[in-house]
């Protein structure tokens, strides 16, 4: 059985590590190609987008793929959304490797918000000096706040406006807490806006932040697409393969 991971995730490398010997599955990695220089996982890779719905079911139906597990960065909404159509006009399972979301600690004074504009809009309470930790996409929301400084981490360079005051730090994780609580300090950060990504690799700026007293903005996750399963670990994903398929190899016997 052919199976795509769209991946990009370190649980999406952890799984095509685990299957791509795994007799009966032929493991094929999709990754979005918008990071420069991606941590490739094992086995086949193809990079870049599908180009929409349409092309990514017309993909799966030519490629002859029986399963899909999307590990894409849990605010992969778009990806999600068309894979969840593509996959059910064909009829092909599809599992959501999901890790589990950040929850707030004693100490934390956190304040949720819906979406990066609404937390743009939640900095009016809190002081001048931000610290941005959103990835590169989706910093153009804050790009009207001319009162803030904003220290920027990721990866790679933002695309679009940024804010007028600003210094850019890119890297990549993970990152240890006692160089989170200087860099914190270093810059005099008054507030850090970070989206619910879960998991253990960028977490040191949650416990930092937490030790300096500091104030977080948290945007909330972006919903499921309905009727689409999801599980917390590679090794999940992996039994629900083989599960899926010994199903599909008895299907076509019968």
């Amino acid at each position: 059985m052919r199976v795509l991971i769209l991946g990009g995730s370190r649980e999406a490398r952890e799984l095509a590590a685990a299957t791509s010997g795994e007799r009966g599955l032929e493991i094929v990695s999709s990754l979005a190609g918008r990071v420069r220089d991606p941590h490739l996982p094992e086995g086949q890779v193809r990079i870049g987008g599908f180009g929409g719905t349409e092309k990514l079911r017309d993909w799966l139906a030519a490629e002859d793929i029986g399963a899909v597990v999307n590990a894409t960065h849990p605010f992969a909404a778009r990806i999600g959304a068309n894979t969840a159509v593509a996959t059910a006009a064909l009829g092909i399972p599809l599992l959501r490797i999901l890790r589990p979301a950040w929850s707030e600690q004693p100490g934390d004074r956190w304040t949720r918000v819906a979406d990066l504009d609404a937390a743009a809009r939640a900095l009016t309470e809190f002081g001048d000096r931000v610290f941005l930790t959103i990835g590169r996409q989706g910093v153009g929301a804050f790009a009207g706040l001319t009162r803030q400084w904003f220290l920027i981490r990721a990866i790679d360079p933002p695309d679009g406006a940024l804010p007028p005051k600003h210094e850019l730090l890119l890297t990549r994780g993970p990152f240890a807490v006692d160089d989170e609580i200087a860099l914190l300090s270093d810059r005099r950060i008054d507030v850090l806006v970070t989206k619910d990504s879960g998991g253990d690799q960028t977490e040191a700026k949650l416990v930092a932040a937490r030790a300096a007293g500091l104030p977080v903005v948290v945007v909330d996750r972006p919903a499921l697409p309905e009727g689409v399963t999801a599980v917390e670990t590679a090794e999940q994903a992996r039994e629900w393969l083989l599960r899926t398929a010994v199903r599909s190899d008895q299907d076509s016997t019968r």
